[in-house]
């Protein structure tokens, strides 16, 4: 069967996922004589970077995800399926998806990445992932529902065991995180349930390696984890988790830990579609591309963001995973697209590197530009700034924008809402 599109006489470019690459070549190439079909799994673009937000009941889930229709209204050489994109065939310039086959002239592929377990089918099992935002919603609903359950039971054990919050990673997303389940026990959950001792409650936040947001300078890496400690939350670095049943964790040191509300944020890898050759897949599960974002081994298929790999001198490893790198080499793309059709030589990827930034809380955020480097109450401020800018969508800039003013007037999350309840895996005691 194949995918319903219009025949044309015009290069047809097919994209593989709408995160901030696949929407930022689509955009790019709004009048270029060429049809764009972009096939998603969703029929929405997700604002990762405040999934957190959602999981933490500081945010609904539709004020960080916009319809994809909605984004590309008007543009003509556009066209969207919903669908899920099972393997590539290269030779035939075809892809094969859920919804049936269709050739290509030329494909992008940001399919972004996914929690990474590095083998540990047990962590994957018993974990609860935050990738998506079925997944951050699934946290926030298991959170609540574990302080209902601790509101029920007799047993003192299970009840320190349903109220420790386990966080795996001192990356972005795990600081961050760690950082709003203790605004929660501050602030907001006390009030909810008042018959809880609440000095029960432990925010844990585990780092194998010895500091936190390694990417970032010294300084920062040292504030992070002052916030964190004045927060409450207690971080152990040098700490690696050598299993964990559902019920009880145990560190590669032998130190064990009962909590029924473990996280794993320690590691990604991308989303790569069957039929890439493994010739062309990085170690760490990424995509190899050249300097001018071809899939190394392809000439007419390109990846970019997460997914993808550009060892360079400055980055062996390839670039960070976030969502500049994939909006400017989308951009790239799209520039270089237009290049050759004009017969002019093609540029290569230089990524400019605006910064980084991780928020912890309240007034504390940790900030660097450049050899500039800042945090507290600035930070915190330039953090949300800068994520009201990047949200798609008018509507949703207008409704983070007051829920964040309304959140920080009342120490409020009025969202604390169990819509779809979260089902454990039988395997958990």
């Amino acid at each position: 069967m194949k995918i319903n599109v219009p025949e044309v006489k015009v290069p047809r470019i097919v994209i593989i996922g709408c995160g901030f690459g696949g929407m930022e070549l689509a955009r790019y190439l709004h009048n270029a004589d060429v049809q764009i079909v972009m096939i998603d799994k969703n029929n929405y673009h997700t604002f990762q970077p405040l999934l957190y937000q959602v999981a933490t009941a500081g945010l609904e889930a539709d004020s960080i995800a916009y319809p994809i229709r909605q984004i590309f209204k008007g543009q003509r050489n556009f066209h969207f399926r919903m669908g899920e994109v099972t393997q590539i065939i290269p030779e035939q310039n075809k892809i094969i998806s859920s919804i049936g086959e269709l050739k290509f002239d030329y494909l992008l592929i940001a399919t972004g990445s996914t929690t990474n377990f590095f083998g540990n089918t047990t962590f994957e099992l018993q974990s609860m992932p935050m990738k998506s935002v079925t997944e951050a919603l699934n946290l926030r609903s298991l959170i609540l529902q574990n302080f209902e359950r601790a509101l029920l039971t007799t047993d003192i054990h299970e009840q320190e065991a349903l109220m420790t919050f386990v966080v795996v990673g001192g990356g972005p997303t795990g600081v961050e995180l760690a950082g709003a389940i203790c605004e929660l026990k501050k602030h907001v959950l006390p009030h909810d349930y008042p018959e809880l001792d609440f000095r029960k409650m432990r925010v844990i936040l585990v780092e194998n390696g010895s500091e936190l947001l390694q990417s970032m300078c010294a300084a920062n890496r040292v504030k992070s984890k002052a916030y964190l400690e004045e927060l409450g939350c207690e971080v152990w670095l040098s700490t690696g988790l050598a299993k964990y049943d559902g019920l009880t964790a145990e560190t590669k040191n032998g130190k064990q830990l009962r909590t029924l509300n473990l996280v794993w944020t320690a590691g990604i890898k991308g989303v790569i579609p069957a039929g890439i050759n493994t010739e062309s897949i990085s170690p760490r599960g990424r995509i190899l591309i050249d300097e001018y974002c071809k899939v190394k081994g392809y000439e007419n298929i390109f990846a970019v963001g997460d997914v993808a790999c550009m060892n360079t001198a400055k980055y062996p490893n390839g670039h960070p995973q976030v969502a500049p790198v994939a909006i400017q080499q989308a951009g790239l793309v799209g520039r270089n697209f237009i290049r050759a059709t004009k017969h002019q030589l093609l540029v290569k990827f230089d990524y400019f590197d605006k910064g980084s930034m991780a928020t912890v809380g309240r007034n504390k955020a940790v900030v660097e530009v450049r050899k500039l480097n800042f945090g507290g109450f600035l930070g915190w401020f330039t953090w949300m700034a800068l994520h009201l800018m990047l949200l798609v969508g008018y509507r949703n800039k207008i409704v983070v924008f007051i829920n964040w003013v309304w959140n920080y007037l009342n120490y409020n999350r009025n969202i604390r809402l169990i819509i779809r309840p979260y089902k454990r895996p039988s395997a958990v005691a």
